[in-house]
């Protein structure tokens, strides 16, 4: 057994450094031609009102995507969200049919009218355990290298992963190292959209390593045309847009400095607009690892604004 995980670990770390013996997929698993949208892309605080998004798009990403998404506790964030909206609005359905790809028929296929999302896939973050391992893993899900699927291909057509704290401690060597391992993933994979991400609030506000490293992941989105999902700036506006509670000393858990006095911007915009649908989807979300219920809702808001616009949605 040991050996065989071994194998298998080796032939991950082999496939981005030019080692493996397979030969380069033309697409994700799968074939076809994914829709095309505006590029950069970067969904931030600006993208969350879902009531601007014609119906039509959402069911148009949920025909378009097959979605792998890796991550930890901070990451769920948006997963929390999204069975929020799930409860409330049947139109954001999604479905987890890793098991049909992976065991084979007998296990659920997502219906027709869901997005197929596989949550926690691949295991780990864009930090742990280590900051390149989740690129081999990609690789190898990807790839089917090391021939784990039962029904390949599988279709994965867009990759996600998100940080947990690691960008606070990252030097601007490291985020190259991510950005550099993105952008070989998409070379070999080019008909997959991999969606980059900033890292967590922690309160060091706006000259603290984690927004001088963030805006390092910004620029290079900017620069070179890819698809950024801005987690942090997300958590650092509330709904109303008016104050960028990051440059106040924002943490996850969206406690800010106000003059001297801590507070915290989720629950303040809850007690001003306690009967906004907002409020009420939040109310209804049982709890948002590290960080207020509100934050979770606006994560999964702009995630949904995020596929619409990758299915072709031009905006409002």
């Amino acid at each position: 057994m040991y050996k065989k995980i071994v194998v298998i670990l080796l032939v991950a770390a082999a496939a981005l450094s030019g080692c493996s013996k397979k030969k380069t997929p033309t697409g994700p698993g799968g074939s076809g031609t994914l829709p095309t949208a505006d590029r950069p892309l970067v969904i931030n605080h600006l993208n969350t009102d879902l009531g601007l998004v014609p119906a039509q798009w959402i069911t148009a990403a949920k025909d378009s995507f097959h979605i792998t998404y890796g991550h930890t506790s901070h990451g769920s964030q948006v997963v929390t969200g999204m069975d929020v909206l799930l409860d409330s609005f049947p139109a954001y359905e999604f479905f987890n049919d890793y098991n049909y790809y992976r065991y084979g028929p007998g296990n659920p296929l997502a219906p027709a009218t869901a997005l197929s999302f596989w949550d926690y896939t691949p295991g780990g973050d864009l930090g742990n355990p280590d900051r390149v391992a989740w690129s081999c893993l990609t690789d190898t899900l990807l790839g089917n290298l090391a021939g784990q699927f039962a029904v390949y291909p599988h279709h994965r057509n867009l990759v996600m992963w998100s940080w947990c704290g690691q960008v606070s401690s990252a030097t601007a060597a490291d985020i190259d190292t991510y950005l550099v391992r993105m952008g070989q993933l998409e070379a070999r994979y080019p008909a997959a959209v991999f969606v980059y991400m900033t890292g967590h609030l922690d309160g060091s506000g706006s000259t603290g390593n984690l927004n001088l490293r963030n805006e390092q992941i910004r620029s290079h989105c900017r620069n070179n045309r890819k698809v950024l999902f801005d987690f942090a700036d997300i958590e650092s506006f509330d709904p109303d847009c008016l104050t960028n509670y990051m440059a106040l000393g924002c943490n996850d858990n969206c406690d800010y400095d106000s003059s001297g006095t801590s507070a915290n911007w989720a629950a303040s915009w809850m007690a001003r607009n306690p009967n906004h649908h907002l409020a009420r989807l939040a109310n209804a979300c049982g709890s948002c690892a590290h960080s207020q219920q509100l934050n979770c809702v606006l994560k999964a808001r702009a995630f949904w604004w995020m596929m619409a616009r990758l299915a072709g949605w031009t905006g409002p």
